[in-house]
């Protein structure tokens, strides 16, 4: 099985070549895209695009772990993750 990874440069310019615009204009509709959707989950807002996927921030409690080096014992700090969860559409694609 042949692996092959879509950097941002990659996706800029298959929307730029799908959409029929320049790279520039592709790059910069990219760019509002992301600090959109970062700005939304930011605020605590769950961003939804129907049939590709969702992304939430859920809180992941404080909790203790190990060293695997050592074997010690050492507390993890709660804070925020950012949950992606596919659409249908999504899935279907891929299956």
């Amino acid at each position: 099985m042949k692996f092959y990874i879509m950097n941002k440069t990659d996706l800029i310019d298959a929307m730029a070549e799908h959409a029929g615009i320049t790279k520039a204009a592709s790059k910069k509709a990219l760019e509002c895209a992301l600090i959109e959707i970062e700005g939304a989950l930011q605020k605590g807002n769950r961003v939804s695009l129907v049939g590709f996927g969702s992304w939430s921030v859920s809180k992941r409690a404080a909790r203790d772990g190990r060293n695997p080096q050592t074997g010690a014992t050492i507390k993890i700090k709660a804070k925020n993750v950012v949950k992606f969860k596919a659409g249908s559409d999504l899935s279907s694609a891929v299956n």
